[in-house]
């Protein structure tokens, strides 16, 4: 279920880790519509603060129970039938389910992403480890993962939204997710860092704010993080899923924290 807020700021990444911190998540979990940028105004006289509408998810709420219907008027209610007298059984036996060293839902991500390579025919096998946020991460070890990957890694992405739905359904607390296969996270990120800092250099020198290609949140994320600190220039989202793109704007003067 998708949810939707507003937050202010004194720019764009200002109010962007305003709503951070109010709904306590990371930036590649939401999606970011700028709906007014800032304005410095004249001696200080006429600004306003960025404007932005962000985007989440959330688990779906389960649906009521049926109410039964009631008798038509005048007309008393059946009675109840007596509940049957228990019958002694024999305690069952009960398997004890291996349990991961690094809890619970380690072991529903093994459990469900095993059961996902079988039915996919793909022979890759999840090891697990907790990064020190408490968040997982989990590498896929097999050979020619390729088609797990997919396209600019488009089925990787997909299995880990799977995973990350499966394991988080009907828990209070979130834990976050990352899926990976063949180290190919960390050379899309290089790639994508190359690329971001490449087109900063140009929209500097030409002063041109320059829209890139569409990507998902998790590489929009890697270009806001790559030039957060980059002089002159910001970046900001524009467009709605599967179509998001990253804008790199000229902005003389801003240097981000």
């Amino acid at each position: 279920m998708l949810r939707y807020m507003e937050s202010t700021g004194k720019n764009e990444e200002e109010a962007i880790q305003a709503a951070l911190r109010t709904l306590g998540l990371d930036r590649d979990e939401i999606s970011v519509e700028v709906l007014e940028r800032a304005k410095s105004g004249f001696l200080g006289i006429g600004s306003s603060p960025a404007r932005i509408r962000v985007t989440y998810e959330v688990p779906d709420e389960p649906a009521p129970p049926a109410e039964e219907p009631a008798p038509p008027a005048g007309e008393a209610p059946a009675p109840e039938a007596p509940a049957p007298a228990p019958v002694p059984e024999a305690a069952p036996v009960v398997e004890e389910e291996a349990v991961s060293p690094l809890g619970d839902r380690a072991s529903a991500i093994e459990g469900f992403l095993t059961g996902l390579m079988a039915h996919m025919e793909v022979e890759a096998s999840p090891r697990i480890s907790m990064e020190a946020d408490g968040s997982y991460h989990v590498e896929l070890v097999g050979q020619d993962l390729g088609a797990l990957i997919g396209r600019r890694g488009e089925t990787l992405d997909a299995i880990q939204q799977l995973t990350s739905y499966a394991v988080n359904r009907g828990q209070s607390k979130r834990v976050r997710i990352h899926v990976d296969a063949e180290n190919y996270r960390a050379k899309r990120e290089e790639s994508l860092e190359r690329l971001a800092r490449k087109v900063a250099g140009k929209v500097v020198k030409y002063r041109r704010n320059v829209t890139l290609e569409p990507m998902n949140a998790y590489e929009r994320h890697v270009i806001h993080t790559a030039l957060q600190d980059y002089p002159d220039v910001t970046t900001y989202s524009i467009g709605t899923e599967p179509n998001r793109r990253t804008v790199v704007a000229y902005a003389r003067g801003e240097h981000r924290a």
